[in-house]
């Protein structure tokens, strides 16, 4: 039996819908969940004395349940169908002697104004308004005319809707510009979710005499039936947040299908602020057969290690996944903005959200683990946040890391997941008196990680790459007593540039950053400083080497650049596209000493820009190095202007070894976690 219409427009035409009716019979048709479902909402706005309007009735019983619940009873049903008309008043007309049905057009009512207090419509604006064409938005203009006529004031507009952008946006502009007041409630259904994915929603619009001028428009959503009201500030954002909504139920739906190929990533939301609080990313893995007991566990990620390889990247969370040997596996990454009071809070949270990402079949009371590092959610302490003209909004956060090691970070926010510097802090020595009464010696707190700064100590694998590189420098003279000039652009938390200050005594270290926000930040939090061997020149790192390649030539013997681009458009993010441009690359080798080494940090996803990048530079420099970062998209490039200075990897080897003799012979130690030589081991000439 043919029941669709032949084109959109015959949603609004009496035609269609007469023969939908004669066809369909008295079977109920409810397209947007039943009386159960919607009753919690519809309690909030319809009182027993009320007068109500439903319009576009059909043959939904939800009039009839409301009147046969008590809910109300003075109910005016109205369709313009005669024939389902009709069939409403013989089913009605003896059992529900107040409620009445008659024949009438939404678009040309025949009651008084201030009639009703309630007009409840369940799908009729979505038939009427299936497109943007200017008869469609005509006839939608004359029905919310019509419903604001025949409306008190003080009186709601019901409108139970799937909230299709263009409906929403069309309905919320027309009644907020009138002066209404606006509130979108999620309704709960329990539908079969293989065959009606999208969730369904209730409009609510309450009548208010338009005050002149311009009244603040108040706009809200209920995401759920226990939910306070969250106000936003303008239709965008509200129809931003509903569709938000509708990709969470695509999410939930795609998910309970089967196992998901790609690793789907979401946001949930505080319900007070409306800001992201969890970042779930859902992970199946295929190798792992399920049984009772492994088929779905809940990872929460401490707060601070996010970042970190096995909890940032797809492939770090797909073996976190097999190793736990969970069939579905979702991990929750923690906000810096928000509060935890602990893991049982966190679970109580989180543990009925996550059941709506569980695998297909799994029992609804089986009893998901939580798992994480330690049995904590981790310490993550904010020290200081600022914005800067440059870098926008920034964070110097502490955070606890494995060994209860604690580690400083600088965090830009406009890419939060990216860690710009970081350094590893020491535990205060105790005082003399605490030394002899061990009882009275405290211990740091969560709260009060220890604060001073390990110079000593390289976070970064690719910084411990770019200083393996000044191996290439190596001769007879070991590199540690021996006078360098190095070159810096962009200083971060001043970790790269304080090591090879600190570890090549006789090195002369300039360095080069654009934003001085960032020289205060490294000085007051990451403990850098200036000195005879160490001066910062607040500039343009292009302007800056234009100006030496101008006036003094073939003067560094290392330039390394280690500076982010600010444009996220791009598929580089380090370093900025104009640094690695052939005339500006020319500049660089202008001012390198012939023997000397470039070290660049390039972070790039684009394939064909990375290939265009490598291009520019072997025309450049004749010879090409690169260190590939395990884990990470970074990769370290190392360019000499001299072809004869190239080293086979037994010969880097033997340099790097010497390197750190003649670092030993100076006293100088580093943590036993990387040595030069191993980062060398994995260099390739290009």
């Amino acid at each position: 039996m043919e029941l669709l219409p032949r084109s959109p427009g015959e949603f609004g035409s009496a035609p269609y819908w007469d023969r939908f009716f004669r066809q369909r019979g008295q079977r109920p048709f409810e397209w947007y969940g039943a009386f159960p479902e919607l009753c919690p909402v519809l309690l909030k706005y319809v009182r027993p004395r009320d007068k109500v309007l439903v319009v576009g009735c059909g043959n939904s019983e939800l009039s009839e349940q409301m009147y046969d619940t008590g809910m109300c009873e003075d109910i005016v049903n109205i369709d313009i169908s005669d024939a389902v008309v009709r069939q409403m008043r013989e089913r009605s007309a003896s059992r529900r002697p107040k409620m009445s049905y008659l024949q009438m057009d939404v678009l040309h009512m025949d009651f008084p104004d201030a009639h009703f207090q309630v007009a409840l419509d369940k799908g009729t604006l979505d038939a009427i308004l299936t497109d943007d064409e200017e008869i469609t938005l005509s006839k939608v203009d004359r029905m919310f005319a019509e419903i604001s006529r025949v409306l008190q004031v003080g009186g709601r507009y019901l409108c139970v809707s799937l909230a299709q952008a263009h409906v929403l946006k069309k309905a919320v502009e027309y009644f907020s510009q009138a002066g209404w007041v606006v509130r979108v409630h999620e309704v709960a259904t329990s539908r079969d979710k293989q065959q009606f994915v999208l969730p369904v929603f209730v409009y609510v619009m309450t009548k208010f005499r338009k005050i002149p001028g311009s009244a603040p428009q108040i706009l809200e959503i209920c995401p759920g039936e226990q939910d306070k009201p969250l106000r936003l500030e303008s239709t965008e954002r509200l129809v931003e947040a509903v569709k938000d909504r509708q990709h969470y139920a695509l999410v939930c739906s795609q998910l309970s299908k089967g196992p998901c190929g790609e690793q789907l990533s979401l946001d949930l939301c505080d319900k007070a602020s409306g800001r992201a609080r969890y970042t779930l990313h859902v992970v199946d893995s295929p190798a792992v057969k399920p049984s009772r007991d492994n088929r779905f566990a809940i990872f929460i990620i401490p707060q601070g290690r996010e970042t970190e390889w096995l909890f940032g990247t797809e492939e770090g969370r797909r073996q976190l996944a097999a190793s736990a040997g969970f069939g579905r596996l979702v991990t929750a990454a923690l906000h810096r903005e928000q509060h935890y009071e602990g893991m049982a809070s966190i679970q109580a949270e989180l543990s009925g959200k996550v059941m709506e990402l569980a695998p297909p079949g799994l029992p609804a009371r089986q009893q998901v683990p939580f798992l994480s590092v330690g049995g904590d959610i981790g310490v993550r302490t904010v020290r200081h946040s600022d914005t800067s003209p440059l870098s926008g909004e920034f964070v110097v956060e502490d955070v606890k890391g494995d060994d209860a090691c604690y580690f400083r970070r600088l965090v830009f926010l406009s890419n939060r997941n990216v860690v710009q510097s970081e350094a590893r802090l020491l535990a205060p020595a105790p005082p003399p008196a605490q030394k002899k009464r061990k009882k009275d010696k405290k211990k740091p707190g969560p709260a009060e990680p220890p604060m001073a700064i390990d110079k000593s100590y390289l976070c970064c694998e690719h910084h411990k790459a770019m200083v393996a590189g000044l191996c290439l420098l190596g001769s007879s003279n070991p590199l540690p007593g021996a006078p360098i000039a190095v070159l810096v652009v962009g200083l971060g938390g001043g970790s790269l540039p304080l090591f090879v200050h600190d570890y090549f005594s006789q090195a002369h270290v300039a360095v080069v950053e654009i934003d001085p926000s960032m020289l205060e930040v490294a000085t007051r939090w990451f403990g850098f400083s200036q000195g005879d061997r160490m001066q910062v020149h607040v500039a343009d790192g292009l302007d800056h080497i234009a100006k030496l390649a101008a006036e003094a030539p073939a003067q560094y013997d290392a330039i390394m650049f280690d500076v982010d681009s600010k444009d996220l458009t791009v598929g580089m993010s380090c370093p900025p596209p104009a640094f690695v441009e052939k005339p500006f690359l020319e500049k660089v080798k202008t001012i390198l000493k012939p023997k000397g080494v470039f070290v660049l940090n390039l972070v790039c996803r684009d394939a064909r820009l990375k290939e265009s990048v490598l291009a520019v530079l072997r025309e450049v420099f004749p010879l090409l190095y690169v260190r590939r970062i395990d884990g990470e998209v970074n990769e370290i490039l190392f360019c000499q202007p001299c072809p004869e200075s190239r080293r086979d990897p037994v010969e880097l080897t033997v340099l790097a070894q010497a390197l750190e003799g003649s670092m030993q012979q100076l006293g100088r130690t580093w943590d036993s976690s990387y040595v030069l030589a191993d980062m060398l081991q994995a260099i390739t000439i290009l």
